[in-house]
């Protein structure tokens, strides 16, 4: 495995590792993080290893989907855990480019995409996905992976991400991975390192609603989505220190909220996802109505 801080250094590797497979057909799959890893990235890695024969991960703490009060100086970061952690799975290469690598002047070029955008996540962190779609169009393009592995924890960046390759022809797939959780039903994310011991038990609401909503959908064909949200917000409000940013319920990968009457059971398009605060940390969650089997151990 290498390790390359440089867009000239990482293409040529890939030019020589392709050169090493003896095909010019070779697949290069790529994982884009920001570090400090967990078992969720390690899935992102492990798929990768299994549908590509050159599997590069990419750690860069992309400072352009940040907001001004957002925390991309206390951002947790852990180099040398990181590396060890994509050996062990396997990774060919991992680059970790610095800032200026990524952004040597000041940009003047961003990707954006509209109306996915303007919701959830969007919806209270303006610009924050104008960040990402430009960041992982420049590591499109200098990487040039056949495939592209994202966690569905973060389930609007995936479905921006299809927008975008869909709309600018980028010739990439983009391959969603399930959401990866603690025993307790927690998601994993590289936040949850912000939680203190009160907060870390107090989140385990957000799951255990997803859960209840799903419940719901399954007992009666007559849930419809104003029982969804309700549910939600019952559920999280038995935490007095959960602050919801939103707990929605939307077709999916389009975003477009579902009116309140409209029922969900036997839908295979909807989207269950929650953004809320504990402290100073906001943590996101969703779940897919069909992929009940995904909080069975919860």
């Amino acid at each position: 495995m290498k390790v390359i801080r440089t867009i000239t250094e990482l293409r040529q590797e890939i030019g020589l590792k392709r050169q090493a497979t003896q095909s010019r057909e070779s697949t290069v799959g790529l994982v884009p993080t920001m570090g400090y890893l967990h078992e969720g990235h390690a899935s992102l890695m492990h798929a990768a290893k299994q549908q590509s024969d050159i599997v590069v991960l990419s750690i860069f703490v992309n400072p352009i989907q940040f907001g001004p009060n957002e925390d991309f100086d206390s951002y947790p970061r852990d180099e040398a855990r990181d590396v060890e952690t994509a050996r062990a799975q396997g990774v060919d290469i991992v680059f970790i480019p610095s800032v200026e690598e990524m952004y040597p002047q000041q940009t003047q070029t961003t990707v954006s995409v509209s109306s996915l955008t303007e919701r959830l996540c969007g919806a209270s962190r303006p610009g924050h996905f104008d960040g990402v779609t430009t960041v992982v169009s420049k590591l499109f393009n200098i990487v040039q992976p056949q495939r592209a592995f994202f966690g569905m924890k973060d389930a609007q960046q995936v479905a921006v991400i299809q927008q975008m390759v869909n709309d600018l022809n980028m010739p990439v797939e983009i391959v969603p991975c399930p959401i990866v959780r603690e025993q307790d039903g927690l998601a994993l994310s590289s936040r949850n390192v912000y939680l203190s011991a009160e907060d870390r038990q107090e989140a385990l609401v957000l799951s255990k609603a997803l859960r209840a909503a799903q419940e719901a959908v399954d007992t009666s064909a007559d849930t419809t989505a104003a029982d969804i949200r309700r549910i939600l917000r019952e559920n999280i409000g038995r935490s007095s220190r959960a602050v919801i940013d939103y707990a929605e319920i939307q077709a999916f990968p389009s975003l477009v909220p579902l009116a309140d009457q409209e029922k969900v059971h036997g839908r295979d398009d909807i989207l269950i996802a929650l953004a809320v605060k504990f402290g100073k940390t906001r943590l996101i969650d969703n779940t897919r109505l069909q992929r009940a089997e995904v909080l069975s151990h919860v």
